[in-house]
């Protein structure tokens, strides 16, 4: 058979796509389980054979330094859409991350202080240095000339839609996109979102917001309802004993009842506050809103003004905090939501340090929320314990 057109296989048009189709998936489960949550966060410890096949894989197939990609994404959480984030959305613009992601990604790569401050821990045997990232570029090219070798010329299709896989979806994609679009289940800083519950085609990675809320997680799924199939490789990695897990995102529990806030029940809470939190937005911040737009006047109450609300303020765009100062001078009701909402995220600075100083001030919080005359607030107060039980 000649090699050309077809290479030394000449396979059905949907075997050239199921063949596209795994390296690419191979690939991105090598990001996700290796670079992300093994290398970038700890939260999972992968057996060193399983290491450097994925290792090896993604020098093969991306051209990825795994010094330079833990260093990217480790600034990435350390300044989360701030001035020094290397491919913010909120501060290159959307058009430009989606586009250039891959360029963002480079300059930040080579970065020396990036390197330096970000990329300790990662590997740095000899073959490490002397073939990985000595020659990032050597792998790629093998892979490219083993494809042309299989495949022929629709090895360069399968070749050039490989490549522009990981640019598009994860630097831009993930990077982009999950800064802008999706939905958040928790409120903070950054500005990242889950583009959709089923983290099935990019390893989980569509589970943005629930990352950046829990970095060291090593499932991204934290809701019933949301799937991450890098957790389902995991388990499985782990039943054949190739993986450990070392931390994971607590899931939301609240028990029937409970009324002792004390140090145990601070430290519960604690673990987690962001679910608390949530569950204010969704239980005190959320009703009064609808409350107050069915006493106002048709149209008096603005049609944003639950997402200004429940938003953290740092991801307010200028005008949008201008009409949030609007909302809360003219609606005492609103501003006294926001006001609890605020105290009790400094709550959890203050647990940090010193939790029996916290428990008496989470306890002082709560008669205060119950005195407040805001029946949502009440409620939530009285619930409020039962997160420690």
């Amino acid at each position: 058979m000649s090699l050309l057109p077809y290479g030394l296989f000449e396979l059905p048009w949907w075997g050239y796509v199921l063949v596209t189709f795994l390296t690419i998936q191979t690939m991105f489960l090598g990001v996700t389980l290796y670079l992300h949550r093994d290398q970038s966060h700890g939260g999972l410890i992968l057996h060193p054979a399983l290491r450097h096949l994925f290792r090896f894989w993604l020098w093969f197939s991306s051209a990825a330094v795994t010094r330079e990609w833990v260093a990217v994404h480790r600034r990435h959480h350390a300044y989360a859409d701030q001035p020094l984030d290397p491919h913010s959305p909120l501060v290159f613009g959307l058009k430009r991350v989606l586009l250039e992601g891959y360029e963002l990604y480079g300059a930040a790569a080579h970065d020396a202080q990036t390197l330096a401050t970000f990329g300790r821990g990662t590997p740095e045997d000899a073959l490490e240095r002397r073939v990985y990232a000595a020659h990032p570029y050597a792998g790629i090219t093998l892979f490219v000339l083993l494809h042309l070798a299989l495949f022929g010329v629709p090895g360069i299709i399968m070749i050039a839609v490989h490549l522009a896989a990981q640019p598009f979806f994860a630097a831009g994609v993930i990077n982009g996109l999950g800064h802008r679009l999706g939905y958040r289940s928790f409120e903070m800083p950054s500005a990242a979102t889950n583009l959709v519950p089923w983290g099935v085609l990019l390893g989980g990675e569509e589970l943005h917001n629930n990352h950046h809320a829990f970095p060291r997680s090593a499932r991204f799924a934290v809701q019933p309802w949301e799937v991450d199939i890098g957790w389902l490789w995991i388990c499985l990695f782990r039943a054949l004993g190739l993986a450990r897990v070392r931390w994971l995102a607590p899931r939301p529990q609240r028990a029937g009842a409970g009324s002792l806030l004390d140090e145990r029940a601070m430290n519960a809470l604690f673990r987690q506050r962001l679910h608390v939190l949530r569950a204010y937005a969704r239980e005190v911040a959320l009703p009064v809103c609808r409350e107050l737009a069915r006493r106002e006047p048709r149209g008096a109450l603005p049609p944003h003004a639950s997402r200004l609300i429940v938003r953290h303020p740092a991801v307010l765009a200028d005008e949008a905090r201008r009409r949030l100062r609007e909302l809360l001078a003219r609606y005492e009701v609103l501003r006294r939501v926001v006001e609890k909402r605020d105290a009790l995220q400094l709550l959890w600075n203050e647990a940090a340090v010193n939790q029996a100083r916290a428990a008496a001030q989470l306890r002082e919080w709560c008669r205060d929320a119950e005195a407040s005359g805001i029946g949502a607030l009440r409620e939530f107060a009285r619930r409020l314990p039962a997160y420690g039980h």
